[in-house]
């Protein structure tokens, strides 16, 4: 009981006091929480809890369903095809430069999986400090959604396969989600249409005048019932979660402040414990365990380079300076990392040494990124 008090007080005073440390520091609120909590784990404070845990997971979802709500389909929809083209380009270069690079430094094979991926999660943080009318930001985001869709994809794939191995059963998942993606798409049509037909509808379901918050209510059952379609397939659950915050962002655009709201519930308690928790699982002392630093640099080296080589094919739409800023901020995949790397290593495909590394090297590159995009952001080249 007194464990269970304690890491209460504990957690609520790291979510109250991460953004002043952070602030005082100058860097990203996430990597500070994950500082954070693996310090006060190693000082006892905080203990293990399948209730923290829990709550934990729920973050790392909601968090995938706030950058669900960052995609504007619309926008993507009515970039040019020299755009698209090029954002898929990178794309390919990227996940061709960190396989290479990958098997030349002899990486294992979960850890090259990782180097390819990408998150638009904290892309989010970008935007609202730089500004969403910035042209890097808008490339960032047509370029990040493609590679974010892409990258669930592979988590759910490689989630599956780590339950079941490479068999039938696997096989049995990947046709169900083809089909659930199909099934998605179709219904995205129909209540385009339907919405065409009848915009009132949208009214109906998210008033602007309502006392009973009848917008929040909708986002979160959404968000819940996707989730227990994919519990019910036994597909990745983060799948879900995005698309329920895609669907969000696609349908109801219209109620600006909906954005705001479930942002400041994400980001004001749910997402600050999924850092916390992920702090709390890395053993600090696993710092002087050689072969940790090094191999977490050495990640952080080639997943950034890597980038910053694909990010050359933007220079044709784009400046060189917006070019290198669009590969610094696609940069960052903490949550998908984090993800693979939990996943890999419960599934026993992952060492823990490796953990460790991919657990470091997801805080190494964004202090290294956000501090290079605000220095690179500030120079007029």
């Amino acid at each position: 009981m007194q464990e269970n008090i304690l890491l209460i007080l504990t957690l609520s005073l790291l979510i109250w006091g991460s953004p002043f440390v952070a602030k005082i520091l100058r860097v990203p609120t996430p990597p500070i929480e994950i500082i954070l909590g693996s310090a006060f784990a190693y000082l006892g404070f905080i203990v293990e809890s399948e209730y923290f845990a829990l709550i934990a997971k729920v973050g790392f979802l909601y968090l995938m369903f706030l950058a669900g709500m960052e995609v504007d389909l619309k926008q993507i929809t009515r970039s040019s095809r020299k755009v698209i083209n090029t954002s898929i380009l990178f794309l390919l270069f990227m996940v061709f430069f960190t396989t290479v690079t990958g098997f030349l430094f002899h990486l294992d094979t979960v850890i090259i999986i990782s180097m390819s991926l990408i998150s638009i999660g904290l892309l989010a943080s970008l935007s609202k400090a730089y500004g969403k009318g910035q042209a890097w930001i808008r490339m960032a985001f047509i370029a990040g959604v493609l590679g974010e869709i892409a990258s669930i994809a592979v988590l759910t794939i490689f989630d599956a396969a780590s339950k079941t191995g490479f068999n039938i059963t696997l096989l049995v998942h990947l046709g169900y989600l083809i089909l659930f993606m199909v099934i998605i798409y179709f219904l995205y049509r129909l209540l385009n249409l339907l919405f065409w037909w009848y915009p009132e509808l949208k009214n109906i379901l998210v008033p602007k005048f309502d006392t009973s918050d009848q917008d929040i209510r909708l986002s979160i059952a959404l968000f819940f019932i996707l989730i227990a379609v994919m519990l019910s397939l036994e597909l990745e659950l983060a799948l879900g979660a995005f698309i329920a915050g895609v669907a969000i962002s696609a349908f109801f655009h219209h109620e600006k402040k909906l954005e705001e709201k479930m942002s400041s519930l994400g980001f004001g308690f749910l997402v600050p414990l999924f850092f916390i928790h992920v702090g709390a699982s890395f053993d600090i002392q696993a710092l002087v365990v050689p072969g940790v630093v090094s191999g977490a640099l050495l990640i952080t080296f080639l997943m950034i380079s890597s980038r910053i080589l694909a990010g050359a094919v933007f220079q044709g739409i784009n400046r060189k300076k917006d070019a290198l800023l669009v590969a610094l901020s696609l940069s960052m995949p903490l949550t998908l990392l984090i993800a693979v790397a939990t996943i890999g290593y419960e599934a026993h495909l992952l060492e823990k040494l490796h953990y460790y590394q991919l657990i470091l090297a997801s805080i190494f590159e964004i202090l290294i990124s956000m501090i290079a995009i605000k220095f690179i952001n500030s120079k007029k080249i």
